[in-house]
């Protein structure tokens, strides 16, 4: 960094100790945006979807991770990526950029460690796919450890509840450095793994009978549970489930969507989420423009139309907020079994990447 910026980020990171994210205007999620210029930034959502604040981002960004006392929010570039952008969502500042090591690429997303010291983070060895997992030490955002994340291709990264387990999304999908092409899509092994936070495996599951399901996008409740949602690089037109629901130590439980909903995502699940009570489970597609909603017990309850539908969070008041790549948000709802309840938000002069992050 420069030295004014350097001094500026310093003093930055000073105010943040003693503040929270009400000093950011208290906002529900975070998502990354194409501005209308082309340029890219991360917004802060309130939980209506309207805008609270516009923070610039050097080029197209994916998801992040929000620190969770402190209003530091760390974005993270499309993969293949190669930089993250850690934020102060008070002041606007970039208190620091993180970079993989040479021959490494962040995979857009990361997990904050509980009482917030250390930064995890999804990456790849880009020759090969070979996954790790960085871990940064947050007061100096300097990059201490690193271990195996024991699979191809790590998507989203989670810290379980009340521990400082890690869950991670193993896609299984071995890319080119540059532009992304699949390799291996017949050999491909997908899993979902448990790790501690020195990276001893705690528990790995994978689907055999499902090898070409890409593991690529998680959700934990507050018990435990987690959600994962997948993306099937096989025939386009055989039907398979997209979501699947797994606790640590059981076998994993793969949901049915409703009938007449089979080809409805278009093989892509690109989000999943929980809702705020933790009875229902969502996942997104902006491929078929479809939220499917299934009870946290596996059947599925509804679903919802909505073009280029992507983000998906939590609603305070229950149901689902969901952005689009219209700059659109909404209010999702299951009212018993078929179409869900749509009820439209903010519309924002935006086009929303792929996830909503909660706060």
């Amino acid at each position: 960094m420069r030295r004014r910026t350097f001094l500026a980020s310093i003093a930055a990171a000073t105010s943040l100790a003693q503040s929270g994210w009400a000093a950011a205007g208290s906002p529900a999620f975070l998502a990354a945006a194409r501005l209308p210029a082309g340029d890219y930034a991360v917004l802060g959502l309130s939980g209506q979807g309207e805008e609270i604040f516009r923070l610039a981002l050097p080029a197209r960004g994916h998801a992040g991770a929000a620190h969770p006392t402190q209003p530091i929010a760390v974005a993270f570039a499309r993969r293949p990526g190669v930089f993250g952008l850690v934020i102060d969502c008070v002041h606007g500042a970039v208190i620091a950029q993180l970079e993989p090591p040479a021959g490494r690429q962040f995979n857009g997303h990361g997990a904050f460690s509980a009482d917030g010291t250390r930064l995890y983070t999804s990456e790849v060895v880009a020759e090969g796919s070979e996954g790790r997992i960085g871990v940064w030490e947050v007061s100096t955002w300097r990059r201490i450890a690193e271990f195996a994340s024991h699979g191809i291709g790590p998507h989203e990264i989670l810290r379980l509840p009340d521990r400082e387990d890690l869950v991670i999304a193993n896609g299984g999908i071995q890319t080119d450095p540059s532009d992304r092409t699949p390799l291996n899509l017949e050999t491909m092994r997908p899993n979902l793994t448990y790790l501690r936070a020195t990276g001893e495996v705690l528990d790995q599951v994978e689907l055999p009978d499902l090898a070409q399901n890409s593991i690529r996008h998680l959700s934990v409740r507050g018990d435990g549970l987690v959600g994962f949602a997948m993306q099937w690089q096989g025939d386009p037109f055989e039907a398979v489930p997209l979501l699947g629901l797994h606790r640590l130590g059981q076998a994993p439980q793969l949901c049915e969507p409703l009938l007449g909903e089979e080809l409805a995502m278009k093989g892509y699940a690109g989000s999943c989420a929980f809702s705020a009570s933790g009875e229902q489970v969502a996942i997104s597609s902006p491929k078929g423009g479809r939220v499917q909603i299934y009870a946290a017990s596996g059947e599925a309850v509804s679903s919802a139309a909505l073009a280029d539908v992507c983000g998906l969070g939590p609603a305070a008041g229950g149901g689902f907020t969901a952005t689009d790549g219209f700059g659109g948000t909404a209010l999702i709802q299951a009212e018993g079994a078929g179409m869900a309840r749509v009820t439209a938000g903010a519309k924002n002069a935006v086009a929303f990447d792929n996830h909503l992050i909660a706060l």
